[in-house]
């Protein structure tokens, strides 16, 4: 059973977590009708903490089973609450809020078209998988254009046949054109999801849920 949420009235809760197969990391503070939906919904730990001081997890943290990358800016008091869970690397320079330029699963790393090369090969290799260089819908912020899981990924609603093949030839999953929250092709903002279940932001349409659900593999 899955469905809608907000944080505090804001629908774009993938801003502020960050989701994986066994932990979703979620800032201090958050809500615990949020963190306990995560919890129950994603039958995942949740993990506390902030990335440079800021509340907006999704857009610092990305990763998958194998490890996380972070925003170099990290704390270290902010990075001991994560290597319990996983190995960390740090993002350094001006191209750090994981989050927003890589986005990835336990089969594939898509990063900013605009990354060097140097930089998403050790992003790929860390995490154990393909990487590629690419955006989504022209959108270049491909952690927050798209969301993957290890059973699909949706992709920003103006993805194009090329964006789309780029992956295709890479991994071999479900790969659909979505939306969240009314009509945002920025699909990262607004959804929280692995292999188990997914939570919507609260303005999510019903045709949206439904376009989720046939990606993900939730459909009956």
């Amino acid at each position: 059973m899955t469905g809608t949420i907000d944080l505090t009235g804001d629908p774009n809760i993938g801003v502020y977590a960050r989701v994986f197969e066994d932990i979703a990391v979620v800032y201090p503070g958050a809500p615990k009708e949020f963190t306990d939906a995560l919890a129950r919904e994603l039958d995942v730990d949740v993990v506390t903490t902030s990335i440079q001081g800021s509340s907006i997890i999704g857009s610092l943290v990305a990763g998958n089973s194998r490890g996380l990358v972070v925003s170099g800016l990290a704390a270290d008091d902010e990075l001991a609450a994560l290597t319990e869970y996983r190995e960390i690397l740090l993002l350094e320079g001006s191209m750090n809020a994981a989050g927003n330029v890589i986005l990835a699963n336990d089969y594939v790393a898509a990063v900013h078209p605009d990354m060097e090369i140097d930089v998403a090969e050790e992003i790929g290799s860390f995490l154990g998988v393909p990487v590629i260089r690419l955006s989504l819908g022209g959108i270049k912020t491909v952690g927050m254009a798209g969301y993957a899981t290890n059973k699909g990924i949706l992709v920003h609603s103006r993805a194009n046949e090329t964006e789309i093949a780029a992956l295709e030839r890479v991994v071999d999953l479900p790969i659909g054109l979505g939306s969240v929250n009314m009509g945002s092709g920025l699909v990262g903002t607004g959804l929280l999801a692995n292999s188990k279940g997914y939570i919507a932001g609260s303005f999510t349409s019903g045709f949206e849920l439904g376009r989720i659900e046939e990606v993900f593999g939730f459909l009956e």
